[in-house]
């Protein structure tokens, strides 16, 4: 998918930080392809960027405009539309990652039209697959897993494969969400294709590769979560991990959205081997990923050394100290 840069980032009216996941990623880590965020009354994220109105995103050099929200079903709302066209009308061309598509909104499709933009849907995909086969092939994968939504997966795999082609490594990330196919420029969006063809959308994003080269594939949801554990799973048979790093935020006590409770790091470990063992008898835990945003120093310290001591593995927070511990273990069992 060839989206025009720079971007300008629409935020809305996001009700949190975690809302505007989609333009945090982006400029985290792709800065560079962006030249500010536009933000309607009551918006309750930032991303730092400028905040610009389209006419001066425009003047700026902003080619396209991203929506940069994320919500629980993926639909767009009605009073966003005339913020869409208005971008449309000044030239610039609209990209979004939710599941209601930009072309299916008559006044949007029109102006489209009418001013000669171009309508990016990131979670769609004119790529055919095929089931899931289960197939070994060669290569090494590894997986990031969750204990809800929403609690780092994507970074963790964006930070693995930092870390691992600085040591010299042959690593690639692979994006299976909306986020991850803006940063990376390639990928699927693994939760908007057809329920049978999830572990095979999987095989077709990390095909056959050479004995030494790791695909680093982002997680989706969890398996504990109600909503999403089905796409979980069949991205787990599909990409056939001979390794995965279980990721945690540990101030939530229920999961996002819904009103269950949080799995134990210890329970995700157990179910991911369980479950992943049907494509991939081999598969390990290498590490724990904590999200420790929400802490002070001192206590995520205590957090990772707790949970280091609890699970005997490596535990780090790939934002705030960074995955070298991670690597090392992945090294040490697949040298």
């Amino acid at each position: 998918m060839e989206i025009t840069k720079p971007y300008l980032l629409f935020l809305g009216d996001a009700p949190d930080a975690l809302a505007a996941k989609t333009a945090t990623g982006i400029v985290d880590w792709r800065r560079d392809w962006c030249v500010g965020q536009i933000r309607l009354p009551g918006c309750k994220a930032d991303t730092g960027l400028p905040d610009l109105d389209v006419q001066e995103a425009v003047a700026r050099g902003a080619r396209t405009m991203v929506i940069g929200v994320v919500n629980a079903g993926g639909s767009l709302p009605e009073h966003w539309v005339d913020q869409i066209v208005a971008a449309l009308e000044a030239g610039l061309d609209v990209a979004s990652g939710l599941h209601e598509r930009l072309g299916d909104l008559p006044r949007v499709a029109e102006a489209a039209r009418a001013h000669g933009r171009r309508l990016h849907d990131v979670r769609r995909s004119d790529q055919r697959f095929a089931t899931g086969k289960g197939v070994k092939r060669p290569g090494r994968r590894l997986l990031t897993v969750g204990t809800d939504c929403s609690v780092g997966k994507k970074y963790t795999a964006l930070a693995l494969e930092a870390e691992m082609r600085a040591r010299g490594l042959d690593a690639e990330f692979r994006a299976t969400g909306q986020t991850g196919v803006l940063i990376a420029d390639r990928g699927v969006a693994i939760d908007a294709v057809v329920a049978d063809f999830i572990s095979g959308a999987a095989e077709w994003l990390t095909p056959a590769a050479a004995p030494d080269h790791w695909d680093v594939i982002e997680g989706q949801g969890s398996l504990f979560h109600p909503s999403f554990a089905g796409v979980t799973l069949g991205l787990l048979h599909g990409a056939q991990p001979d390794a995965f790093v279980v990721c945690h935020e540990p101030t939530r006590t229920t999961m996002r959205n819904v009103d269950f409770p949080l799995p134990t790091i210890s329970d995700v470990i157990d179910e991911t081997i369980a479950a992943g063992r049907l494509t991939n008898p081999d598969i390990r835990c290498v590490g724990i990923a904590i999200n420790t945003a929400a802490l002070p120093e001192d206590e995520a310290r205590a957090t990772l050394d707790a949970a280091r001591a609890a699970h005997a593995l490596p535990v780090s927070d790939p934002v705030r100290f960074g995955v070298a511990p991670i690597v090392d273990r992945l090294l040490a069992e697949f040298s």
